[in-house]
């Protein structure tokens, strides 16, 4: 691997370096390298440490590993990168995968549900993946027990996408082992995680926004109320894609987190026809490769005023981005820099939908 994607890697596999403060430094430095370089004083003008960066040796096993798994990488704003994944504000910067990546290219459909579901829904969605498989659409899931592996095993022979929360060589649950092994081999395989990372639960919301971010919609078969499921159609909501769930019996409490998307605004699935009536016709812009996110930007230094502006507004509790500029008048690009200096030094946290907090 070359010197600049191993930076990408490193910068990635460092503390306090998410998705969007990756995005954010690459954008501010231009490459992961001089991003690295920039860390420590960008931290001490947030008033902390500087944040623990990954040792390059410990990066260069972990592609070892990888490689010897035959398993390969690609990085945000790589041409294979899959476009409409790049479009959520917390993409992966970067992705394990075995298998087809041009998989991830075709239209594709998000399908989720309940790990206890019925032998109906279990059915029902074998019937849907294969259908959509049919009809040329990729089916994402997640490789969990109950409705991911229905729907995997039924569009295997058409095309899908296995999401774990994993590392690339960990199955889980075991008894799913060999439908991983031929989701790797007869479609794609995925995983944001290193090689060796047990499936911890912190890891499966996670899981879930790539699997809401890779699809035009996301389909609910069979769902509890408070779900893993409903969070990824959350997900799917947020970032303006379909939201679609099957109907299910009132006493069912299965079919109780279903109902309500439906009630909520959900779109009614009773068949693939359905399903494909809601994704299509495609836009092409939705397919377009996307255009390099990582240009430089002109540094924006802000002042000590500005950054005691902005810490006074903060709290413990999250609060979203665009109230911290308004309240503040200070420019976005200051804001953000601040917010970037301050995650650097350990003393800001981002939550979901724009949210950020100091950390107690």
């Amino acid at each position: 691997m070359e010197h600049s994607r191993l930076d990408s890697l490193r910068l990635i596999r460092s503390a306090q370096i998410g998705p969007i403060t990756y995005r954010q430094l690459i954008a501010r430095f231009g490459s992961a390298t001089a991003a690295l370089a920039a860390i420590p004083d960008l931290a001490a003008r947030g008033g902390g440490r500087p944040p623990r960066l990954a040792e390059p040796a410990l990066i260069l096993r972990e592609v070892e590993r990888t490689q010897s798994l035959g398993a390969f990488y690609v990085f945000i704003g790589e041409p294979d990168y899959p476009a409409l994944l790049a479009e959520m504000e917390t993409a992966p910067p970067a992705l394990i995968y075995r298998g087809d990546l041009s998989l991830a290219k075709r239209r594709c459909v998000g399908m989720v549900g309940a790990r206890n579901a019925s032998a109906a829904a279990c059915r029902f969605s074998r019937m849907l993946g294969q259908g959509l498989a049919a009809e040329g659409v990729t089916v994402v899931s997640g490789l969990a027990r109950g409705i991911d592996t229905a729907a995997h095993q039924g569009s295997i022979d058409g095309g899908t996408i296995g999401v774990i929360a994993s590392g690339i060589d960990i199955a889980y649950p075991p008894e799913n082992e060999a439908l991983q092994e031929q989701v790797a081999q007869r479609g794609l395989l995925l995983a944001e995680q290193p090689p060796g990372t047990q499936p911890l639960a912190r890891h499966f919301p996670s899981r879930n926004r790539i699997i809401a971010g890779l699809s035009v919609g996301t389909v609910v078969v069979e769902a509890a109320p408070k779900s893993g499921s409903l969070i990824t159609a959350r997900l799917a909501g947020e970032a303006g894609r379909d939201v679609m769930a099957v109907p299910g019996s009132p006493l069912d409490p299965r079919a109780q987190g279903c109902n309500q998307l439906i009630r909520e605004g959900a779109i009614l699935v009773q068949s693939v026809a359905d399903i494909l009536e809601a994704i299509g016709p495609i836009h092409g812009s939705m397919f377009r490769q996307p255009s390099d996110p990582f240009t430089a930007a002109p540094p924006a230094d802000a002042s000590d005023s500005d950054r005691r502006r902005i810490v006074d507004l903060l709290g413990p509790v999250p609060v979203p981005v665009d109230e911290l500029i308004r309240q503040s008048g200070i420019a976005p690009a200051l804001v953000q820099t601040v917010l970037l200096e301050l995650e650097l030094a350990g003393r800001a946290e981002r939550h979901a939908g724009g949210r950020v907090s100091l950390r107690e």
